[in-house]
């Protein structure tokens, strides 16, 4: 069956407990949430039935046993009564309006779904039968689909606020429901009638298949709200300082540099804030007394504790709340952010009356600066320049009560200091100019001033020449395999030796989607990938797409949980750890060795249709919660992927947009969280992303992959490409083609994804790595460098431990005894069975036999787009037909063998995408 998977028990409950935990309450007036036992609710809105489980894309598409929408999850509840004739209405309608899945292309999905029509009878009758109604609106996006400031996907469509206007005006009790992958325009809630009329607003997110679950355990009380904003909603997207820089498809200015998201509002205009970054209401009440706030020093370095008892002062809910501490550093030379956030605190569930005390830990080093310029006298360095630190505790970053440190105002640094002293890395190499804080104005705020950014000073081409790997000479086999290695019989140095170029070339290439070699429908299959390497004791790794849970093209189902904009809402990082310390143990029992994921940009803006994946606009939450998967991943053996590596920021052109960005904001913002995975949670995997930074592509960013990944932070696992990237001269930039293998390893990136099932040996994509060694434009030790760093990641992880096989098993399929159709293909030595007359064919085999699959197809989409079908005989599962766009050349790929008995078989093409056409699937027979 397509739907075999190997399920973890308490996996999808213990999802549903987080996706609860992550829901924003934004408005309460009243008390009019939770509901009440007794009442009567009535439900308004399509998307109570077809409730979002994610966004959509590589890291949302997963299969799944079953969904709870937001209906059902409140029908489930015993203590409320639903208007099920009003829900019967929409189920009604919905029937012959079915859900637009925009045909299933990629990127096809539209942002919402079309409402059905309300008329004043349909809401007045209503509202004689329920006291409160809900009103639930809808959002998606995803990769390669950015929202747009239209109605639909970032404003209320006309038929939304037609809904809103009908049901306010029969209703005195009104709450709306977010079921949306991104914080959507708000602005409407401060508009007559809206403002007044609507008493209750709740961002649920997309909770996976238990959000309707967890969206109901919300509104009835069940779990109080304990959720809070990891992004910033301003009252208009103009607003935002990113929205004149953004979505162009050749360059993207990062004119407002670090001050992204409250970072900017609190420094420069605190006035176009409509909610908060950490805003949120509970069902209780909270005080917080901060009793000890004091500056210790361990290990030769200085930390801040906090120490804040927080009592639940409510009388009637138990509940949880988040202590949150941010930092005012004075402008100095460098200019600084009105507020940072440097640490938070979630409670455990506290009972009316109930205090606990919290203590966070701020190293001081986290609250210094970045000096790209040289200003402070020590560029290239992160310092703490002179004068007063004021510090915060409170429940948002405008819910603030300074603290005393030490029993003073503020804490002291005498004179400046010197935390690290790095080397300029990923500077632009153009001019542009960014946001600095001019003069202080009277409500405290700061003038909005420009300044040059810093321009690239290092030379690329001396920095690699001086760098690189010594040659290790080729020995041939000596019959040492990759378990000698890790038995310490031999060094990795003399096992690498053995490998020739042809090998080293193989190895840098991982194969998919949907391999053979691995579990079936996954992302990729990369390590001994060709019959030599796989002969050295070299195993195949599996990875998945995520990270909302595991994505297989089979049709097998998986767990999907709550989204990242959700999870780090939580914020909660013991809780988030917890969860995926289920995945990494479904990943363990379904043969997937690394999870494509934490996704972990910056959300810089709103539109970013992939900010469902992302965590926060801020770089400590993205860390934290980047660091809290990866943990709980590695907890079974298995590896989280850190990605996109770096400033994919946008998903409009993302293959091609240039992110310009002083290095300062790439260090402070952009990168952090990544540095805080590495750092704390030892990640070892790390996928590159599409785009150039600062003209270089990541995918053969030298600096990005080596200077700072790898020299400073000692990050010793592998980095991969994204699929189907592109790359450039490390040194000069310039033109960048998926070919230039050679610059990638050179940047040491060490593994392309990906290329042909198949095609790894042969070298299907046509890669330029043997010709470059050739040529001298990539030396042999950068080669068997990459190798290294690819055979040490091996050895880690879980496939190591299984039993090694390379024996391509054949399909075997039982046939049937006499055909459904009155004619059938008789498969003889090589048959090509024709599909575009029907995908539905009849086959007869008279002589048993194996028979490799070989598929002539077409997609019109560009190579970053992904397309796929099921191949069925006799309603059994045989492979997954899968292809990324091919610009509408038809291309041939080799499939899996088959096993076949003389008899009659059906050959069915299932879940066929509207974007792929095949012409015909071949029968070759096998000696």
């Amino acid at each position: 069956m397509t739907n075999q998977t190997q399920s973890i028990a308490g996996f999808a409950e213990f999802s549903r407990k987080a996706a609860a935990e992550g829901a924003v309450l934004l408005k309460n007036d009243f008390h009019t949430l939770p509901l009440k036992t007794g009442e009567h609710i009535s439900i308004f809105g399509r998307s109570q039935i077809d409730f979002y489980r994610s966004g959509t894309g590589s890291g949302g598409s997963v299969n799944v046993a079953y969904s709870i929408d937001l209906l059902e999850g409140l029908i489930n509840k015993q203590s409320i009564s639903v208007n099920e004739e009003l829900a019967d209405t929409y189920k009604t309608w919905i029937n012959h309006h079915p859900f637009d899945n925009g045909g299933g292309g990629w990127a096809q999905e539209p942002w919402f779904q079309k409402e059905m029509p309300l008329t004043k009878a349909i809401v007045e009758q209503a509202s004689r039968k329920s006291s409160k109604a809900i009103i639930v609106l809808g959002r998606t996006a995803g990769e390669d689909k950015d929202n747009q400031d239209e109605p639909g996907s970032y404003q209320l469509t006309k038929d939304e606020r037609q809904m809103l206007t009908l049901v306010t005006e029969s209703f005195d009790q009104v709450i709306v429901v977010l079921n949306v992958s991104n914080i959507i325009d708000m602005a409407w809630l401060t508009e007559a009638p809206f403002a007044d009329a609507i008493q209750s607003v709740l961002y649920v997110w997309q909770g996976g298949m238990e959000g309707g679950n967890a969206a109901a355990d919300i509104l009835v009380g069940n779990v109080t709200p304990s959720g809070k904003l990891t992004d910033t909603i301003a009252y208009s997207l103009e607003d935002y300082p990113s929205t004149e820089n953004y979505g162009d498809a050749i360059k993207n200015y990062y004119v407002e540099d670090i001050y992204v998201g409250y970072r900017y509002f609190e420094t420069f205009c605190p006035d176009k804030v409509q909610y908060e970054f950490g805003f949120g209401l509970s069902y209780t009440d909270f005080s917080l007394e901060t009793t000890r706030a004091t500056v210790y020093h361990q290990a030769g370095e200085a930390y801040l504790e906090v120490s804040v008892k927080v009592s639940n002062t409510g009388q009637t809910f138990a509940g949880k709340e988040v202590v949150q501490l941010y930092a005012e550093a004075p402008q100095g030379l460098l200019g600084k952010p009105k507020r940072s956030l440097i640490g938070f605190e979630k409670t455990n569930q506290l009972e009316p009356g109930e205090s606990e005390e919290v203590q966070i830990h701020v190293p001081l080093s986290r609250l210094a600066s970045y000096d790209d310029a040289g200003l402070t006298g020590h560029r290239s360095s992160y310092v703490l320049e002179a004068g007063h630190y004021h510090i915060f505790v409170g429940t948002s970053v405008k819910a603030l009560d300074r603290v005393a440190i030490d029993h003073q105002p503020a804490l002291v640094i005498d004179q400046l200091e010197v935390i690290e002293t790095l080397e300029e890395a990923l500077a632009p190499v153009e001019y542009f100019k960014r946001m600095k804080p001019g003069d202080l104005t009277a409500d405290g705020s700061y003038q909005l001033t420009y300044e040059a950014v810093p321009q690239r000073q290092i030379s690329l081409a001396s920095r690699i020449d001086a760098n690189l790997p010594k040659e290790i000479e080729q020995t041939g086999n000596k019959g040492y395999t990759l378990q000698d290695v890790n038995d310490k019989k031999v060094s990795m140095q003399t096992f690498i030796a053995q490998l020739n170029d042809e090998q080293l070339a193989t190895i840098v290439r991982g194969e998919g989607m949907s391999s053979p070699l691995v579990t079936p429908g996954t992302a990729s299959a990369f390590g001994g990938v060709s019959d030599d390497l796989f002969n050295y004791g070299i195993p195949i790794a599996c990875t998945a797409d995520g990270p909302s849970g595991l994505r297989m093209e089979s049709g097998a189902y998986s767990t999907q949980v709550p989204i990242g904009t959700l999870l780090a809402a939580t914020w909660n990082t013991a809780l988030v750890e917890e969860l995926y310390t289920f995945e990494g143990q479904e990943m363990l029992v379904n043969q997937v060795d690394i999870l494509l994921g934490p996704g972990m940009n910056i959300r810089r803006s709103p539109l970013n249709g992939r900010n469902f994946e992302y965590f926060s606009e801020d770089p400590l939450i993205t860390g934290a919660f980047a660091t809290a998967v990866t943990r709980g991943i590695k907890k079974s053996g298995t590896e989280a992927t850190l990605k996109h590596f770096a400033c994919n920021n946008q998903e409009k052109d993302r293959h091609n947009v240039d992110a310009v960005v002083s290095e300062r904001a790439v260090r402070e913002l952009y990168l952090k969280g990544f540095e805080m995975a590495v750092k704390e949670a030892s990640a070892q995997s790390i996928m590159t992303a599409y785009n150039p930074l600062n003209g270089h592509w990541t995918a053969s960013n030298y600096d990005l992959a080596t200077t700072i990944l790898r020299n400073e932070w000692g990050f010793n696992g592998i980095v991969m490409t994204d699929w189907w990237a592109k790359m450039n001269d490390v040194a000069e930039g310039g033109e960048a083609k998926s070919e230039y293998t050679d610059q990638m390893v050179r940047s040491q990136n060490d593994l392309y994804m990906v290329v042909n099932n198949y095609g790894a040996e042969i070298n299907s994509g046509n890669d330029n790595t043997l010709s470059s060694l050739e040529k001298g434009t990539l030396t042999r030790g950068e080669l068997q460098r990459a190798a290294t760093n690819i055979c040490t990641v091996l050895m880690a992880l879980p496939v190591f431990l299984r039993k090694q096989e390379l024996n391509e098993t054949a399909v075997m399929i039982e046939p049937k005894a006499t055909s459904v159709y009155s004619d059938s293909y008789l498969l003889r030595e090589a048959t090509q069975v024709l599909t575009k007359r029907s995908t539905v064919t009849s086959l007869e085999v008279k002589t048993p036999g194996t028979y490799r699959i070989i598929v002539k197809l077409m997609s019109p989409k560009s190579n970053l787009a992904q397309t796929a079908c099921q191949l069925m005989l006799n309603d059994h599962y045989v492979t997954t037909i899968q292809t990324n766009g091919t610009d509408g050349n038809w291309i041939r790929q080799k499939l899996v063998k088959v096993s076949l008995k003389p008899g009659f078989y059906l050959m069915k093409l299932a879940d066929i995408k509207t974007d792929l056409e095949i012409e015909w699937i071949e029968f070759k027979a096998i000696e």
